[in-house]
């Protein structure tokens, strides 16, 4: 497979057979793969799970009023957990030694419901910054073991999961594995969103091994969408870029005698490419077909991910015309994963080529697909032919997003252009497209480094003023806070 896909003359030809058959362009639920990038370009595996941290119990207060005729009636609750929030996070912030948090927060007298626990927690979540992680956290477990202790009230897992997440961003470990203790311990079973919460701290701290363990041998672990356990940790773990470890429970998953399938390969098969084993990616796809599975639309993905990337644009062409014949149409998401991979090969006419192929095919290049061609283009130092391709996705209707301004401001300072640049700046502001640190350190850095001080500390002045980063500050280059 390996040898037929590099010589560019026939490609996936072992799985020709299977092709015949209807397409399965979604698997449990997931959109492929991969990481963040500078450009944006690589979108992580994403499940409807995923979009429930917030939900914390209002759900259940939906479904209570939406058979109400009175419309006026919702409108009361949900006005009034927001002010009852206000009240709670209120008394919070006044809390100190010798000050009685709960016989304050019992003098309020709010009806407890999920959405004021929602309402609370994402409040505490919005206002954590690096210097008041540790007060955060403990504000917020003081605020949900107050709930949970009041009659008529039990917390559902998505409060849990929510406060997971404070104590995340917070890098509180331990707090988070007692929490899970404690979520066991009531009753509540561990689920992929609890999995995916604790490996992205974990992960960090070089526990993740452990943590996979833990939950592989839980008995109250329930893996819901995923077909079983091992693909939402796996699904969890690509999103972590623990690609060795995914290698590893894929092993553990064989061994205990679970099989794989569509989802699995294509995360497994991720990984292998991420980790430079292209053998191994090939026999992955070998033992896919062999096992009756059709390379999908994420799986072709991921193949022309990996010629793009080892500078293959004929083989990439080949599997192109491929995925046509056997009824997978090449969509806006395979051309710019092509091109980017071209992109970073430094084959910007290459690049060009296939972008021109998918609008003569009708498939329109999106701001995403604009945004690699930029960058690839200001990588080559060919900052006009960026400028040109800004302004064509602007006249074709393409709204720029942070990458595509980043990338732009990174160019005009590379050829000394700083006028540009910052005006470029306020022009992303004006627009509404909200500059994040990234634009900021690439602005201030290149400008501090032209000699230009005066012009840095007025875009740091102007950072400050609009209360961006400001916690942020002391990683810019040179700087320091007066």
């Amino acid at each position: 497979m390996n040898s037929v896909i590099h010589s560019g003359t026939s490609v996936v030809r072992k799985a020709s057979h299977f092709l015949s058959v209807s397409r399965k362009f979604f698997c449990d639920g997931s959109s492929i793969v991969g990481d963040e990038t500078d450009n944006g370009i690589e979108e992580p595996l994403k499940v409807t799970w995923e979009s429930s941290e917030m939900d914390c119990g209002f759900a259940e207060e939906r479904k209570e009023s939406s058979g109400l005729e009175e419309t006026s009636v919702r409108r009361r609750f949900l006005e009034g957990a927001k002010l009852g929030a206000s009240q709670v996070l209120s008394t919070l912030q006044q809390d100190c030694p010798g000050f009685n948090t709960k016989s304050a927060l019992d003098e309020l007298n709010v009806p407890i419901s999920g959405l004021l626990v929602r309402e609370v927690l994402v409040g505490i979540l919005k206002t954590l910054s690096f210097d008041n992680k540790t007060r955060c956290a403990k504000l917020a477990y003081k605020f949900f073991v107050w709930c949970g202790g009041q009659d008529c009230f039990r917390h559902t897992a998505n409060c849990y999961h929510l406060l997971m997440k404070i104590f995340a961003e917070c890098g509180e470990y331990k707090a988070m594995c007692r929490l899970i203790d404690e979520m066991i311990k009531d009753g509540y079973p561990t689920t992929a969103r609890t999995f995916n919460l604790l490996i992205c701290t974990c992960g960090e701290a070089g526990l993740a091994r452990e943590v996979v363990e833990q939950f592989i041998k839980s008995k109250a672990f329930n893996y819901r969408p995923f077909k079983h356990s091992y693909n939402a940790i796996l699904h969890s773990l690509l999103g972590v870029k623990q690609y060795k470890l995914i290698d590893w429970v894929y092993e553990q998953m064989l061994e205990d005698g679970f099989s794989p399938d569509v989802l699995t390969y294509n995360i497994v098969m991720f990984a292998s490419f991420r980790l430079g084993k292209t053998d191994r990616l090939y026999r992955l796809l070998d033992e896919m077909v062999k096992d009756g599975f059709a390379p999908d639309f994420y799986t072709y993905n991921i193949l022309l991910h990996h010629l793009a990337t080892g500078n293959k644009p004929l083989a990439a062409l080949n599997l192109l015309n491929h995925m046509g014949e056997v009824g997978v149409e090449p969509s806006v998401i395979h051309y710019t994963t092509l091109i980017d991979g071209l992109s970073r090969a430094g084959k910007l006419e290459a690049c060009k080529y296939f972008m021109d192929e998918m609008v003569k095919v009708g498939c329109l290049p999106d701001v995403v697909c604009y945004t690699v061609m930029i960058a690839g283009y200001i990588s080559g130092g060919e900052l006009e032919k960026a400028e040109e391709m800004f302004k064509e996705m602007t006249e074709k209707g393409q709204l720029p997003n942070v990458f595509t301004y980043n990338s732009m401001i990174r160019g005009f300072c590379m050829a000394g252009k700083f006028k540009e640049a910052s005006s470029l700046l306020k022009e992303m502001e004006s627009r509404g497209c909200n500059p994040n640190f990234v634009v900021y350190s690439t602005l201030v850095n290149n400008l501090r480094n032209a000699g230009k001080l005066l012009e840095a500390h007025e875009v740091v002045k102007d950072m400050v003023e609009r209360g961006h980063y400001v916690h942020l500050i002391s990683k810019l280059k040179k700087y320091r806070r007066s």
